[in-house]
């Protein structure tokens, strides 16, 4: 690895690098050296990286198109051109030691599963293990995430909660909102108070878990020959 900043070294020893006694793994430098190997390699064989997700390489050629996304070294390929994505898949072979574990299952805590209906995405493992790390597997499930009319706000003499763990049980159930928009709202709300909670607070994000209780599969299914550009908006009356 290179030296590192503000290493007390001679200027003869300047040019000289470290030899590693443990694994990259760990390492500051490991993942931008590997990314930065990665990246390398994608561009290489065609692809562009895109300005709006580093992570995310595309390449359009004939009218198709292929998509990678890369999460360390976990990766999804995707597109309507077969052939470029065998290609793909063989060549990141040659230039990296890789596996194929076949069609996408499970990525970064989110289920795909398959269906004549289309693709069905969800993150119902996701939202056991929250319930379960939270001891609320067997609490009492509710039928909304929020109380209806609820109005929080920031009282002088309020009863106080653990702010470092209702900021990281706000943090877990953010990103269930990938898979379930419908938790949106309420996450919104609750997320207003991370600097300050009270017990009012953490008990609207214990509500939020509840409600989680009892809708654990919902998600998001992208269904068949249907046009995506389409958006259904619902919205109250004002």
């Amino acid at each position: 690895m290179d030296l590192p900043l503000r290493c007390m070294v001679s200027e003869k020893q300047c040019q000289k690098v470290c030899k590693l006694k443990k694994s990259l793994y760990g390492l500051k430098q490991s993942p931008r050296a590997w990314f930065g190997r990665f990246t390398k390699s994608m561009r290489a064989f065609g692809y562009r990286q895109s300005n709006s997700d580093h992570t995310l390489f595309l390449k359009k050629q004939h009218g198709k198109i292929t998509a990678l996304i890369v999460y360390v070294d976990d990766m999804i390929v995707t597109g309507n051109d077969p052939e470029e994505i065998k290609a793909l898949q063989n060549y990141l072979s040659r230039e990296f030691e890789m596996k194929d574990l076949g069609p996408l299952k499970y990525f970064i805590g989110i289920e795909v599963s398959r269906s004549s209906e289309g693709i069905f995405l969800s993150q119902r493992k996701y939202a056991l293990d929250l319930l379960q790390e939270t001891r609320m597997s067997g609490c009492q499930p509710v039928n909304t995430p929020i109380e209806e009319g609820l109005k929080l706000c920031v009282e002088p003499n309020q009863v106080s909660t653990d702010k470092g763990r209702y900021q990281r049980l706000v943090g877990r159930l953010m990103y269930l909102v990938h898979t379930r928009p419908d938790l949106a709202y309420a996450l919104s709300v609750v997320s207003q108070y991370m600097h300050n909670p009270g017990e009012q607070h953490m008990n609207a994000v214990m509500r939020i878990l509840r409600y989680l209780k009892n809708a654990l599969g919902k998600g998001i299914l992208f269904a068949k020959n249907v046009d995506h550009q389409n958006i259904e908006v619902y919205t109250d009356a004002d």
